[in-house]
């Protein structure tokens, strides 16, 4: 609702335009890409509990200052870009602690059902949010006050989160005791990815479909306007479907015990063949009946790959595990996107999605190929995968 309320509002600012929302959008993002790495270090420092609390604080009060000045009318551009900018700082603290603490809420044996679930609340909340946040703002008048009063609500939502940190009873948590501070810790976190082959094959595999599959806001439009001759609404269904495949695929993960290599690199290939089937879709019919199995498929990967790093990696390590995983998740897509774009312009919007599908099946090679060298080389380093945590 806020991502919504945000974007309107810097619309209703005179003067602003698509460039404007571009600074605030890369404001947002930018201090998770830049501050991720060391703030999986902190997470593996401080209790992620109570880390958690803090960044859920931090978010609240940039969310209650924006909706304050937008609520009295009163916002000017660069108040939304500073406190996009601080919003971002707290979310790249939250996101590699709130990762790393579903299997110290849950243990080990549920890790994969727990983040499927995840998944699953978060895609139906990007299904319904944003319809949810356009209707309070066309009752509200549609100006900046009425964004204000939005984002206020969000503000207040972080109590909520806040409050059920606090209640947590620390016995039934599945904590390891903080890493002690030395110098280096980020250095020490990559040399411990750098012996584990199976994390160094999906943090390969998340980069290529991050980075090259999941440009779909460029390539449904393209699709939408250039192939198909569509409108906005046309558009709009195509993003809806997409979520209803990423709901269905996460809520089919969350009956899963295990996750399986197996799964994660089929799922992958699957995932790199619809994208080169939707690019030489026929008709537009067609490619929104494929649109939901893509969705399905990206979020079993992602889910896969999540899920796999928690199991496997040391309690130790997990934090910084998990920031660099979300720095490459969250980077690899922007880093993409002018590429993906590029290609649009040059070779028209079909080759968006085959050469982006091609690239996923390379990476899903390459992948492969990284763990069986890593695995052949010996080092006195390699940390065993974990045991399992006590119930």
């Amino acid at each position: 609702m806020q991502r919504v309320a945000q974007d309107w509002l810097v619309l209703t600012i005179p003067g602003n335009g698509g460039t404007a929302l571009g600074i605030t959008t890369g404001l947002q993002f930018l201090p998770v890409l830049l501050l991720s790495p060391y703030a999986g270090v902190v997470a593996d420092r401080i209790p992620k509990r109570v880390l958690l609390q803090v960044t859920q604080a931090v978010m609240a009060l940039s969310a209650l200052a924006l909706g304050v000045i937008a609520a009295l009318g009163a916002a000017q551009t660069w108040h939304v870009y500073l406190i996009a900018f601080v919003f971002g700082v707290g979310a790249a603290f939250d996101a590699p602690a709130r990762q790393a603490f579903v299997s110290e809420m849950v243990g080990t044996d549920d890790v994969a059902n727990a983040v499927s679930l995840n998944s699953a609340a978060f895609n139906t909340a990007r299904l319904i949010g944003p319809g949810i946040a356009g209707l309070l703002i066309g009752l509200g008048g549609g100006g900046m006050k009425a964004t204000g009063w939005v984002i206020l609500a969000n503000a207040l939502s972080y109590l909520a989160v806040i409050v059920q940190l606090r209640r947590m009873d620390e016995a039934g948590l599945h904590s390891p005791k903080p890493a002690a501070r030395t110098r280096g810790m980020l250095r020490e976190g990559v040399g411990y990815l750098r012996t584990q082959p199976k994390m160094l094959m999906i943090l390969v595999l998340v980069f290529f479909v991050g980075t090259f599959g999941m440009n779909f806001q460029i390539t449904s439009a393209l699709m939408a306007t250039e192939v198909f001759d569509k409108g906005a609404g046309e558009y709009g269904v195509l993003g809806s479907v997409l979520a209803i495949g990423s709901v269905t695929g996460a809520l089919l993960a969350a009956g899963r015990v295990r996750v399986r290599v197996r799964l994660l690199m089929g799922a992958a290939v699957a995932f790199g063949l619809l994208e080169i089937a939707a690019g030489f879709a026929p008709s537009y019919l067609l490619f929104v009946l494929l649109c939901p199995a893509l969705g399905l498929t990206v979020i079993t990967v992602l889910n896969s790959c999540n899920a796999l790093l928690q199991t496997e990696s040391a309690p130790a390590f997990r934090g910084r595990v998990m920031a660099i995983y979300m720095t490459i998740v969250m980077g690899g897509t922007p880093a993409g996107a002018p590429l993906i774009g590029w290609i649009g312009e040059q070779y028209g919007a079909r080759w968006t999605l085959v050469v982006g599908g091609v690239l996923v099946l390379l990476g899903v090679a390459l992948a492969v190929a990284v763990r069986n060298v890593a695995s052949r080389e010996p080092s006195p380093h390699r940390v065993p995968a974990p045991a399992m945590l006590p119930s």
